[in-house]
């Protein structure tokens, strides 16, 4: 009996630990200075935004970079824009090489710190999220240079849920979604089985929310994501309300996607960006 006693004190214990710690553990938030991007790519505008409660958001404005052609053939502004969302264990310091290499062409791109990510201030929770993705949107918006009917929206892994966020109440052109989860409730099933679902706070529903969002979606996931399983992936382009193309990596897993889809990945989110 006592033995009982324990396992289920224990049990409990572990409950309240998940109840009261899940924002930190889906928004471990690592701190990291944001690089200045004139030093890094040799172009680009260190830029600070502000919440409603004052809380400062730091990122990075990447202005159209055209590919290299003749003056003659080179678009002319108003340019599209990528609004980038990142996953949840990363920062621009980590991943302004990615944006660097995986950035479409004749695009203008937005990235911002997540509240208590790398160089921005306050912490993460969910709303904090959603309305980050939405400062990020209104300063594409103000940009001279960006055509705002042809502002894109980017999500890996948690960003995919700023993405579907942003497509779901503002006017996008199109969206991608690189590994992404249906819900924080369908993940916490998967990883936390033993534990009741009405655990689960946060909602995060990128299932709920794209069945209304019409635009066209790019979705990317690794067929050995052990992480955010394939299945999820596909379960989203099948709900998704507007037309859809699912591009599977072989071989890919959660974090290697831009490795293993190299070339063709690259290539595939440039055409997407028109």
């Amino acid at each position: 009996m006592g033995i009982v006693l324990a396992v289920a004190g224990t049990y409990l214990v572990i409950l309240l630990a998940l109840w009261t710690m899940q924002e930190r553990i889906t928004f471990p938030a690592p701190k990291a200075p944001v690089p200045d991007p004139v030093q890094t790519l040799g172009y680009g505008e260190r830029i600070e935004l502000k919440m409603q409660d004052g809380t400062n958001l730091v990122g990075w404005y990447l202005s159209p970079a055209p590919a290299p052609q003749s003056a003659a053939s080179r678009p002319a502004p108003p340019f599209p824009a990528l609004l980038w969302f990142y996953g949840n264990g990363e920062t621009i310091a980590a991943i302004w090489p990615i944006i660097r290499d995986f950035r479409p062409p004749n695009a203008a791109l937005l990235v911002l710190d997540y509240p208590g990510y790398g160089g921005s201030g306050g912490r993460t929770t969910e709303a904090g999220l959603y309305e980050a993705a939405d400062v990020g949107y209104r300063e594409l918006t103000r940009r001279p240079e960006v055509d705002p009917r042809r502002i894109y929206v980017y999500g890996r892994s948690l960003g995919s849920a700023a993405a579907t966020h942003v497509a779901a109440t503002h006017e996008v052109a199109g969206m991608i979604l690189e590994s992404p989860f249906t819900s924080a409730r369908a993940m916490a099933s998967r990883h936390y089985a033993i534990f009741p679902k009405a655990l689960v706070r946060l909602r995060l529903d990128n299932l709920g929310r794209i069945e209304n969002i019409r635009c066209r979606t790019l979705i990317f996931h690794g067929t050995a994501d052990k992480l955010v399983p394939l299945e999820m992936g596909k379960e989203l382009a099948a709900a998704a309300g507007g037309p859809v193309e699912f591009v599977m990596i072989e071989g890919a897993g959660h974090n290697d996607t831009y490795d293993m889809g190299a070339k063709a990945y690259r290539e595939r989110m440039a055409t997407f960006v028109k």
